[in-house]
């Protein structure tokens, strides 16, 4: 077997984690081969050649991206020219993070480098005409959702399912009496869990809003303890900034999926973390905030009900959603304290939960996704 060179590319920080598991299935089928790319520090330690990284500042829509261009311009020159030096890669492979990634793929098409799409654009839930450009650039779609391929098939786009790479991602999650003694947090005590995103924008908007909820669910069940998981994208200085007057308050680092096994509830900023929290079992209120400008924008855009990818997934109303006004301290509060008072409620999510992990495919994604991406490069094993 050829031991080629492959490119990918993954701009934030679920990106890297889900890149890595593909980093290590290439590895694990060619160990010979060269990967290069973008990426960050769990590519880079699943064997791949740091170009470039912009994971630790990854921001949330069309404004605020604003002033990230120069960074990103950076790294899209970075990248172009990698793919077009000799001997060219193999094969480029994107990872989400589509408003850079599709830009990258014109120019691998450009110099005849295939390019297989990972976690996909969820073009059926926003800017569907994105679909066009796909098909003419993406060789191969790997998708990670159930539903995602009779869209792609029906706009004539070569697609796989390979499942979800949190499956993979949550295999060696603690269960909930280890994720305790992890967290030093008693077998018995009531916890939630705040999860408030892996980007700086998104704890600035929404630490204050679970800080404030915080609050009010102390004030109505004071024995409840409150854990945050830091993500590692995040400084603990943003943290401290918007954390307010919590005093009571444990903050770790790079442990969500233990925050989330021995939360009884989370409260979770819309986004990878609603699945994770879904397929580990803990009931949650999903919540999220855009500035003014991407609110507008994604009000106009968007084509789907949901907000959270448990509810998309499972295709109706599972969990709580709370967007852009109605994300307030006082609401958020309000759904956490209605769940506590209903263990019917709670477990109507768990048993839903269970049936959302049961769509999502089999572990071993990132070895199904590196099969084919060597298939692509023309690199069998």
């Amino acid at each position: 077997m050829s031991a080629p060179t492959i490119m990918l590319a993954a701009g934030e920080a679920s990106g890297d984690l889900h890149g890595a598991a593909v980093c290590r299935g290439l590895k694990g089928l060619a160990p010979a081969c060269r990967l290069v790319g973008m990426g960050g520090a769990r590519m880079a330690a699943a064997g791949m050649e740091l170009l470039v990284d912009v994971t630790a500042s990854a921001v949330v829509g069309g404004s605020e991206a604003l002033s990230r261009l120069p960074v990103l311009y950076r790294a899209l020159h970075r990248l172009r020219a990698a793919l077009e030096e000799a001997p060219r890669p193999a094969a480029l492979v994107l990872i989400d993070f589509p408003e850079f990634n599709l830009r990258l793929a014109r120019a691998a098409r450009r110099v005849g480098v295939p390019v297989v799409y990972f976690i996909p654009p969820q073009v059926w839930a926003w800017r569907r005409g994105r679909v066009r450009t796909i098909r003419r650039l993406v060789s191969l779609v790997l998708a990670v959702f159930p539903f995602e391929p009779p869209f792609y098939r029906l706009a004539g786009v070569p697609v796989a399912f390979v499942g979800h790479p949190l499956l993979d991602a949550l295999a060696d999650a603690p269960d909930r009496a280890a994720a305790r003694r992890e967290l030093g947090l008693a077998a018995g005590a009531r916890v939630v869990g705040l999860l408030p995103g892996s980007r700086r924008e998104e704890v600035a908007r929404m630490l204050p809003v679970m800080g404030a909820a915080a609050a009010r669910i102390r004030a109505a069940t004071p024995e409840v303890q409150f854990v945050l998981a830091r993500a590692p994208t995040v400084e603990a200085e943003a943290i401290a900034r918007h954390v307010g007057g919590m005093t009571e308050l444990t903050m770790v680092a790079g442990r969500a999926h233990a925050v989330l096994r021995a939360a009884d509830l989370a409260l979770v900023t819309s986004g990878t973390a609603t699945l994770e929290a879904a397929l580990l079992g803990t009931p949650m209120v999903v919540c999220y905030r855009l500035s003014r400008l991407s609110g507008l924008a994604a009000r106009l855009l968007i084509r789907v009900p949901w907000i959270s990818l448990a509810n998309l997934t499972l295709g109706r109303a599972v969990v709580p959603e709370l967007y852009q006004a109605s994300a307030t301290g006082e609401r958020l509060a309000e759904e956490a304290l209605r769940l506590f008072q209903s263990p019917g409620a709670l477990g109507a999510q768990r048993e839903a939960f269970r049936e959302l992990a049961g769509r999502l495919g089999e572990p071993g994604v990132g070895v199904r996704a590196a099969r084919l991406v060597l298939a692509e490069a023309g690199a069998v094993p």
